[in-house]
């Protein structure tokens, strides 16, 4: 941010009920439900929508079944049990928000094993950590991709769901592209004015806009850290769990969307497919390949990817796939022993008065966050006061693409 600044007289400012930064999932799910609610909100953005951490989520809204692998209700698996059905909703119209135009890549997910952990997953489900909600499948009924002479484990059909993000951020943004602005921040600072509340100050020229807001959510992920630092803010503090996808560009037919059980409380493997517009598909790998992958140079890790897959699906033939990975910061507010949250996190930022920082934690909460947002706001007396939509001299974002159109230059 460039030091100092012009004066700014009465004229420049602009006032609206909320402003939020970064333009994840998290940010435009919370822009739709504040203008629902009557809020004038805008949402700044200095990237492309849906960049880093929401392009690069592999798309599940789950009910927390793989946080339970250990056999007990963990603090995690309860708070997004209901998950599945609240998106559901959204998809068909019927929620709060309406997801219709967005893809549904897959309605539900798979958890197998190999022979090796076959019992571990029948004691897995016949405890009362799954609740009912997991099917076990076998014969006709596997996924085309298990169905093979080599394959003899266990199968079970979960009612998690699979998005395609970028038809999530797409379905999002269009309907409020008038409230979504890309901001530099070269060009751009927070400013603490009198009363102890920040306004952001905007160049614009030979003058400069402040835009004076009711409150500030930061919902930009990683970019949090900076923004709570410029801000002077004494907390809430963040923690960073990094990952390194994996993705398998091929021409196989098989799509598929499942968790492999391994020895570990977290998936062994996860596999995504996502579609290629030249034909061929990508499977997108995470789990504990992804996290133990973290510290790993890529060419490491893709030898650890094919040997996995060579063990786990000795029948299907890689040898003319493309390889690829993907470096993925996990950001969230910091835990004791830098564990995972369990629940979306919202809060007020130490020492700013009108600043909230918020993390979803996950893309099935999204919507829980926005919820507790919502409830700070309510909380603190602040409700709809400004009508007119703010007129501000910035463009509007693109939209960010998936990672392999990226990778592998697939447009």
């Amino acid at each position: 941010m460039p030091p100092g600044s012009n004066t700014v007289k009465a004229s420049d400012k602009i006032q609206t009920d909320i402003t939020i930064i970064g333009g994840g999932i998290a940010g435009l799910w919370l822009l739709h439900r504040l203008c629902s609610l009557g809020y004038n909100a805008i949402l700044l953005e200095h990237k492309a929508l849906g960049s880093d951490q929401s392009v690069a989520s592999q798309g599940m809204i789950h009910g927390g079944i793989k946080y339970t692998l250990s056999g007990l209700l963990t603090g995690a698996s309860e708070a997004i049990a209901d998950m599945p059905g609240y998106w559901r909703q959204c998809l068909q119209g019927e929620g709060e928000i309406d997801l219709r135009g967005c893809k549904l890549l897959s309605d539900h997910f798979y958890l197998w094993s190999s022979a090796k952990t076959t019992s571990r997953l029948s004691t897995f489900f016949a405890s009362k950590a799954t609740r009912g909600r997991v099917d076990k499948v076998s014969g006709k009924h596997l996924p085309a991709l298990l169905q093979s002479p080599e394959f003899s484990g266990s199968v079970y059909k979960l009612v998690d769901m699979v998005l395609d993000v970028p038809s999530l951020v797409r379905q999002l943004a269009e309907p409020l592209r008038s409230r979504i602005f890309q901001i530099d921040w070269q060009t751009a600072k927070f400013q603490r004015q009198p009363d102890g509340c920040h306004a952001i100050e905007i160049a614009n020229g030979e003058q400069s806009l402040l835009l004076d807001s009711s409150a500030i959510v930061l919902t930009a992920g990683r970019g949090n850290g900076d923004l709570l630092e410029q801000l002077g803010a004494s907390s809430p503090a963040m923690q960073t769990r990094p990952l390194q996808q994996v993705l398998v560009k091929h021409r196989h037919p098989h799509r598929f969307f499942g968790h492999c059980l391994g020895a570990e409380t977290t998936p062994r493997v996860t596999i995504s497919s996502h579609r290629c517009d030249d034909g061929s598909q990508v499977w997108y790998l995470g789990g504990s390949l992804a996290e133990k992958g973290a510290s790993q140079s890529s060419d490491e890790l893709i030898r650890c990817a094919q040997r996995e897959l060579s063990e786990l699906l000795p029948w299907v033939d890689l040898s003319e796939a493309q390889w690829a990975t993907l470096p993925v910061e996990r950001a969230e507010p910091r835990q004791r022993n830098f564990a995972r949250p369990d629940q979306a996190y919202a809060d007020w930022a130490g020492n700013c008065k009108n600043v909230i920082a918020a993390w979803p934690t996950k893309l099935t909460l999204a919507p829980n966050l926005s919820t507790q947002i919502v409830d700070l706001l309510s909380a603190k007396g602040i409700k709809p006061r400004h009508s007119a939509l703010p007129k501000l001299p910035l463009k509007t974002p693109g939209i960010a693409p998936a990672p392999w159109q990226s990778l592998f230059g697939d447009q």
